[in-house]
């Protein structure tokens, strides 16, 4: 069963927020690793722009807005939307959003001119097949080149974040480099690095492998004796989650097991947990360990 997109969104915006990972992302897929922007140059914006619909004024939103500061003024905004299905029409929404923040500029809601850039970072399983420029979009309508020539070429940047190949990957520096990694190498993947942004990356992770109930992160980490302030490297918190779910797998098995000779054979606790050689004691232990 998946992650319904709600949360997965959240979960996404959460972790990409923090200023040294919206900086790495920008840096790594934008600028291929040149550290061009910085987290102490990237100011948060606005994430809802507001377009004129049929009847009455509609609201649209993109997932993460960011300033990038130089001497005091604004010198161009990063959008970020994170999309989990191909999207064929993502470009007109591109265009809605990029033309919304135009145009407020236009209008004098904004005291500075300036860029506006927006990355698509694509999490589906599957390659992405929608298209990434106008010219894509409206082939069918084969138009003759003279046409194409007066058609503003505005193009999608789109990123797949489960397929980057090893040397994109090795751009980044901040904890997205052990999402992108661990995404595309899987059960194989090990690493040494250091975490920085502990519950939000575990939940992340979580979310992509299909959790769904990732709102209990800081209570497992908890539970696992790791802190946020903590120094944690990837292969430390793997190895704890691997023993955290032996453990939780044999708990699970005492008890269903328990459970199960109790009402087949009408038996006490006792009586079933002496056929398990075990104390009631152990079962109410394993108990609480599910009950979290």
């Amino acid at each position: 069963m998946s992650v319904p997109k709600e949360k997965k969104d959240t979960v996404e915006k959460e972790f990409e927020a923090f200023p040294d990972v919206a900086a790495d992302l920008i840096n790594a897929l934008l600028y291929q690793g040149s550290e061009v922007t910085g987290g102490d140059r990237l100011l948060a914006g606005p994430t809802e722009t507001v377009y004129q619909g049929r009847k009455r004024l509609r609201s649209q939103y993109e997932d993460l807005c960011r300033y990038e500061l130089r001497d005091g003024s604004i010198s161009v905004m990063y959008l970020i939307a994170n999309q989990s299905r191909a999207d064929g029409k993502m470009l007109l929404r591109k265009a809605g959003y990029t033309g919304g923040v135009y145009r407020e500029q236009y209008e004098g809601k904004m005291k500075e001119v300036f860029p506006v850039i927006e990355m698509v970072l694509y999490w589906g399983r599957t390659r992405w097949k929608g298209s990434r420029s106008f010219r894509e979009l409206f082939r069918k309508k084969e138009l003759p080149e003279a046409v194409w020539e007066h058609v503003d070429d505005l193009k999608l940047q789109v990123f797949e974040m489960r397929h980057l190949p090893v040397e994109v990957r090795e751009r980044f520096h901040s904890d997205m480099r052990i999402v992108v990694d661990f995404l595309a190498e899987g059960a194989a993947y090990y690493s040494e690095r250091r975490i920085v942004h502990k519950a939000a990356l575990v939940k992340l992770l979580r979310a992509l492998s299909g959790d769904r109930t990732v709102e209990d992160t800081e209570e497992e980490l908890e539970r696992m004796g790791i802190r946020e302030e903590d120094e944690v490297r990837v292969c430390e918190l793997f190895d704890q989650y691997a023993r955290q779910g032996r453990r939780e797998g044999e708990a699970r098995r005492l008890v269903e097991d328990i459970d199960k000779l109790r009402k087949n054979l009408q038996l006490s606790l006792e009586r079933a947990c002496e056929v398990f050689e075990v104390s009631t004691g152990s079962y109410e232990e394993a108990k609480k360990l599910l009950r979290g």
